[in-house]
């Protein structure tokens, strides 16, 4: 799947189903996938620090970045580290169905 389809999709996805935790300044929206090999759950937060991006294998954290650059990058390394678990084609197909 294209880089902008992405973005667009996981865009689209964070204003339908964004939360706030009181304060409205921080607003995340969380996609969780279940794999053979593991868990991975993808947070998008927009707060004033910018567009963030967490990344949970197994319920563990193993990136915290900012930006859509960053962010592939690391899903990059997550693909080298846990091979099977980040698919973008199913991830964000599904995710598109669900907006």
């Amino acid at each position: 799947m294209e880089r902008q389809d992405i973005e667009r999709i996981f865009e689209a996805f964070f204003e339908k189903f964004k939360k706030t935790e009181g304060d409205r300044t921080a607003w995340s929206a969380v996609w969780l996938e279940m794999a053979p090999a593991g868990v991975l759950e993808l947070n998008l937060t927009k707060c004033p620090r910018g567009t963030v991006f967490k990344v949970f294998v197994d319920k563990k954290k193993v990136a915290e970045v900012i930006g859509w650059d960053a962010y592939f990058d690391t899903m990059e390394k997550v693909v080298a580290d846990h091979p099977g678990l980040y698919d973008p084609d199913k991830i964000f197909s599904e995710m598109e169905f669900s907006t």
